[in-house]
């Protein structure tokens, strides 16, 4: 039976890696999709593979660091199917790495921006859409890393990836009572676009593999299958959480 019948979801950072794979499943277990990236060809290509396959799916080519982006994906949710349910706040990046003193101011805000502020202001348009709703499910892509691990040369994006599970905890608290339940998932090194400017050599990938309990990094698809369990009924009763999905690297020591 699909799980996501009759909801409709926003999915950030769409165009590639864990976003596109998950809003494909989404889309596959029954939702409609509303998709938004930056990269407007990608998206499109993306929507034409969902309705190809059956689903229901509309893009918005935009910035997360833009409020006006974050109002319009939400005014295209409700206008074109009806309301929000689910919201998968995934957009990220990397942004710039390097030693901490050597780091530009304008590098920390970029980053900052993109991938807490992003998500702070889905948030603010989505939350009320889902009380309009009666309820509903926001799910924020966060990171092991700054949560359990730290890497080098990785303060911005450790810093914003954490300060989504403050961000988490305390929506979960503030609209718990009003059946909305927020959480955040953590992911292993990934095989993606963006995991893939890291592990950019041979030796890179065997050794951040081999970081992992499990002796590899993830498909996008496999952490799509967490994100849909946040997002449906299977987990109605598990909010404020920060699910690691990382293959064990957090506890990892051989």
């Amino acid at each position: 039976m699909k799980t996501l019948i009759n909801k409709v979801i926003i999915v950030t950072g769409a165009s590639s890696g864990i976003g596109y794979a998950t809003a494909k499943l989404f889309a596959k277990e029954g939702g409609s999709v509303v998709v938004g990236a930056r990269r407007k060809a990608e998206l499109d290509a993306l929507v034409s593979e969902i309705i190809a396959n059956g689903g229901h799916a509309v893009a918005l080519a935009g910035d997360v660091k833009e409020e006006a982006f974050a109002k319009a994906l939400v005014e295209l949710a409700e206008n074109h199917f009806g309301g929000l349910d689910v919201a998968f706040d995934n957009a990220g990046s990397l942004g710039e790495m390097g030693a901490t003193p050597n780091m530009s101011l304008s590098g920390w805000r970029d980053t900052l921006e993109t991938n807490l502020t992003g998500a702070f202001l889905g948030a603010k348009y989505q939350v009320p859409a889902m009380l309009r709703r009666g309820g509903g499910s926001l799910i924020f892509t966060s990171s092991f890393v700054g949560y359990t691990v730290g890497f080098p040369g990785m303060a911005a994006y450790a810093a914003s990836k954490s300060g989504l599970i403050g961000l988490t905890q305390v929506l979960a608290v503030e609209f718990g009572g009003k059946n909305i339940r927020v959480n955040a998932i953590l992911p292993g090194g990934t095989n993606t676009p963006m995991g893939r400017t890291v592990t950019n050599t041979p030796e890179a990938q065997a050794f951040i593999g081999g970081l992992h309990a499990l002796k590899r990094i993830a498909e996008p698809e496999e952490i799509a299958q967490s994100v849909l369990h946040l997002a449906s009924d299977a987990s109605k009763f598990t909010t404020g959480t920060a699910l690691l999905v990382d293959g064990g690297v957090s506890v990892s020591r051989t």
